[in-house]
């Protein structure tokens, strides 16, 4: 006889492990399974804009790095336009952009990295512009519930201070935790941000 639904009890819930790279990103844990493993391209060779390097470190509480980071980035083109069925102007997206990417972190050093091309700014809600940001969602060991952040870009500063999503951030220094840092290698473009699971610095989350 079945027992009445007040006698079940919450399945045991249970962090990503160490298979989880395997299962999500077999390539770039060595295992070469498809031919062209989903989430490597996220602008493509013919998308316009400015081709940028974004890396950084997933650091703990302890100031120690994680090496066994899945992050999924998720951004517009250079013209802020998204190619997804929901952007009144996802046909107009550039040729081959994709806009979405995953990435694991160096299982040695535990550094993640991606090019891309840097993103225009979007229309947010009630017609008012964001400024340029990637969206990345971030998944390990020990984080139960995937965490979301905005990557923004300290050589837009003018329209960082308008964007309405960092303004929603009610201690005006705990902002600067969402914003990368440019420099130059080679000629090229990196942009450095560091993700702070916890204490001193820690990165603002979103609750979406």
């Amino acid at each position: 006889m079945p027992q009445p639904l007040n006698y079940l009890r919450e399945t045991a819930s249970q962090t990503a492990g160490p298979y989880v790279h395997i299962g999500l990103a077999p390539g770039a844990a060595g295992f070469e399974i498809f031919r062209r493993e989903l989430g490597r391209d996220i602008a493509g060779p013919e998308a316009p804009g400015e081709r940028i390097r974004v890396e950084g470190l997933v650091i703990d509480g302890t100031g120690a790095p994680v090496k066994d980071v899945l992050i999924e980035a998720w951004q517009a083109d250079a013209a802020g336009i998204y190619p997804h069925p929901e952007d009144p102007r996802h046909s107009e997206a550039a040729k081959g952009f994709r806009g979405w990417g995953r990435i694991i972190t160096d299982f040695d050093t535990g550094l993640w990295s991606f090019e891309t091309i840097k993103p225009g700014r979007v229309m947010g809600r009630n017609g008012r512009l964001q400024a340029p940001h990637i969206s990345l969602w971030l998944v390990a060991r020990g984080i139960n519930i995937g965490l979301n952040t905005r990557l923004y870009f300290d050589d837009e500063g003018e329209a960082n201070a308008i964007d309405p999503v960092l303004n929603l951030i009610e201690q005006v220094d705990r902002r600067s935790t969402l914003v990368a840092r440019r420099s130059n290698r080679d000629g090229a473009p990196v942009y450095r941000f560091d993700i702070r699971l916890q204490g001193e610095g820690e990165t603002v989350f979103f609750d979406i």
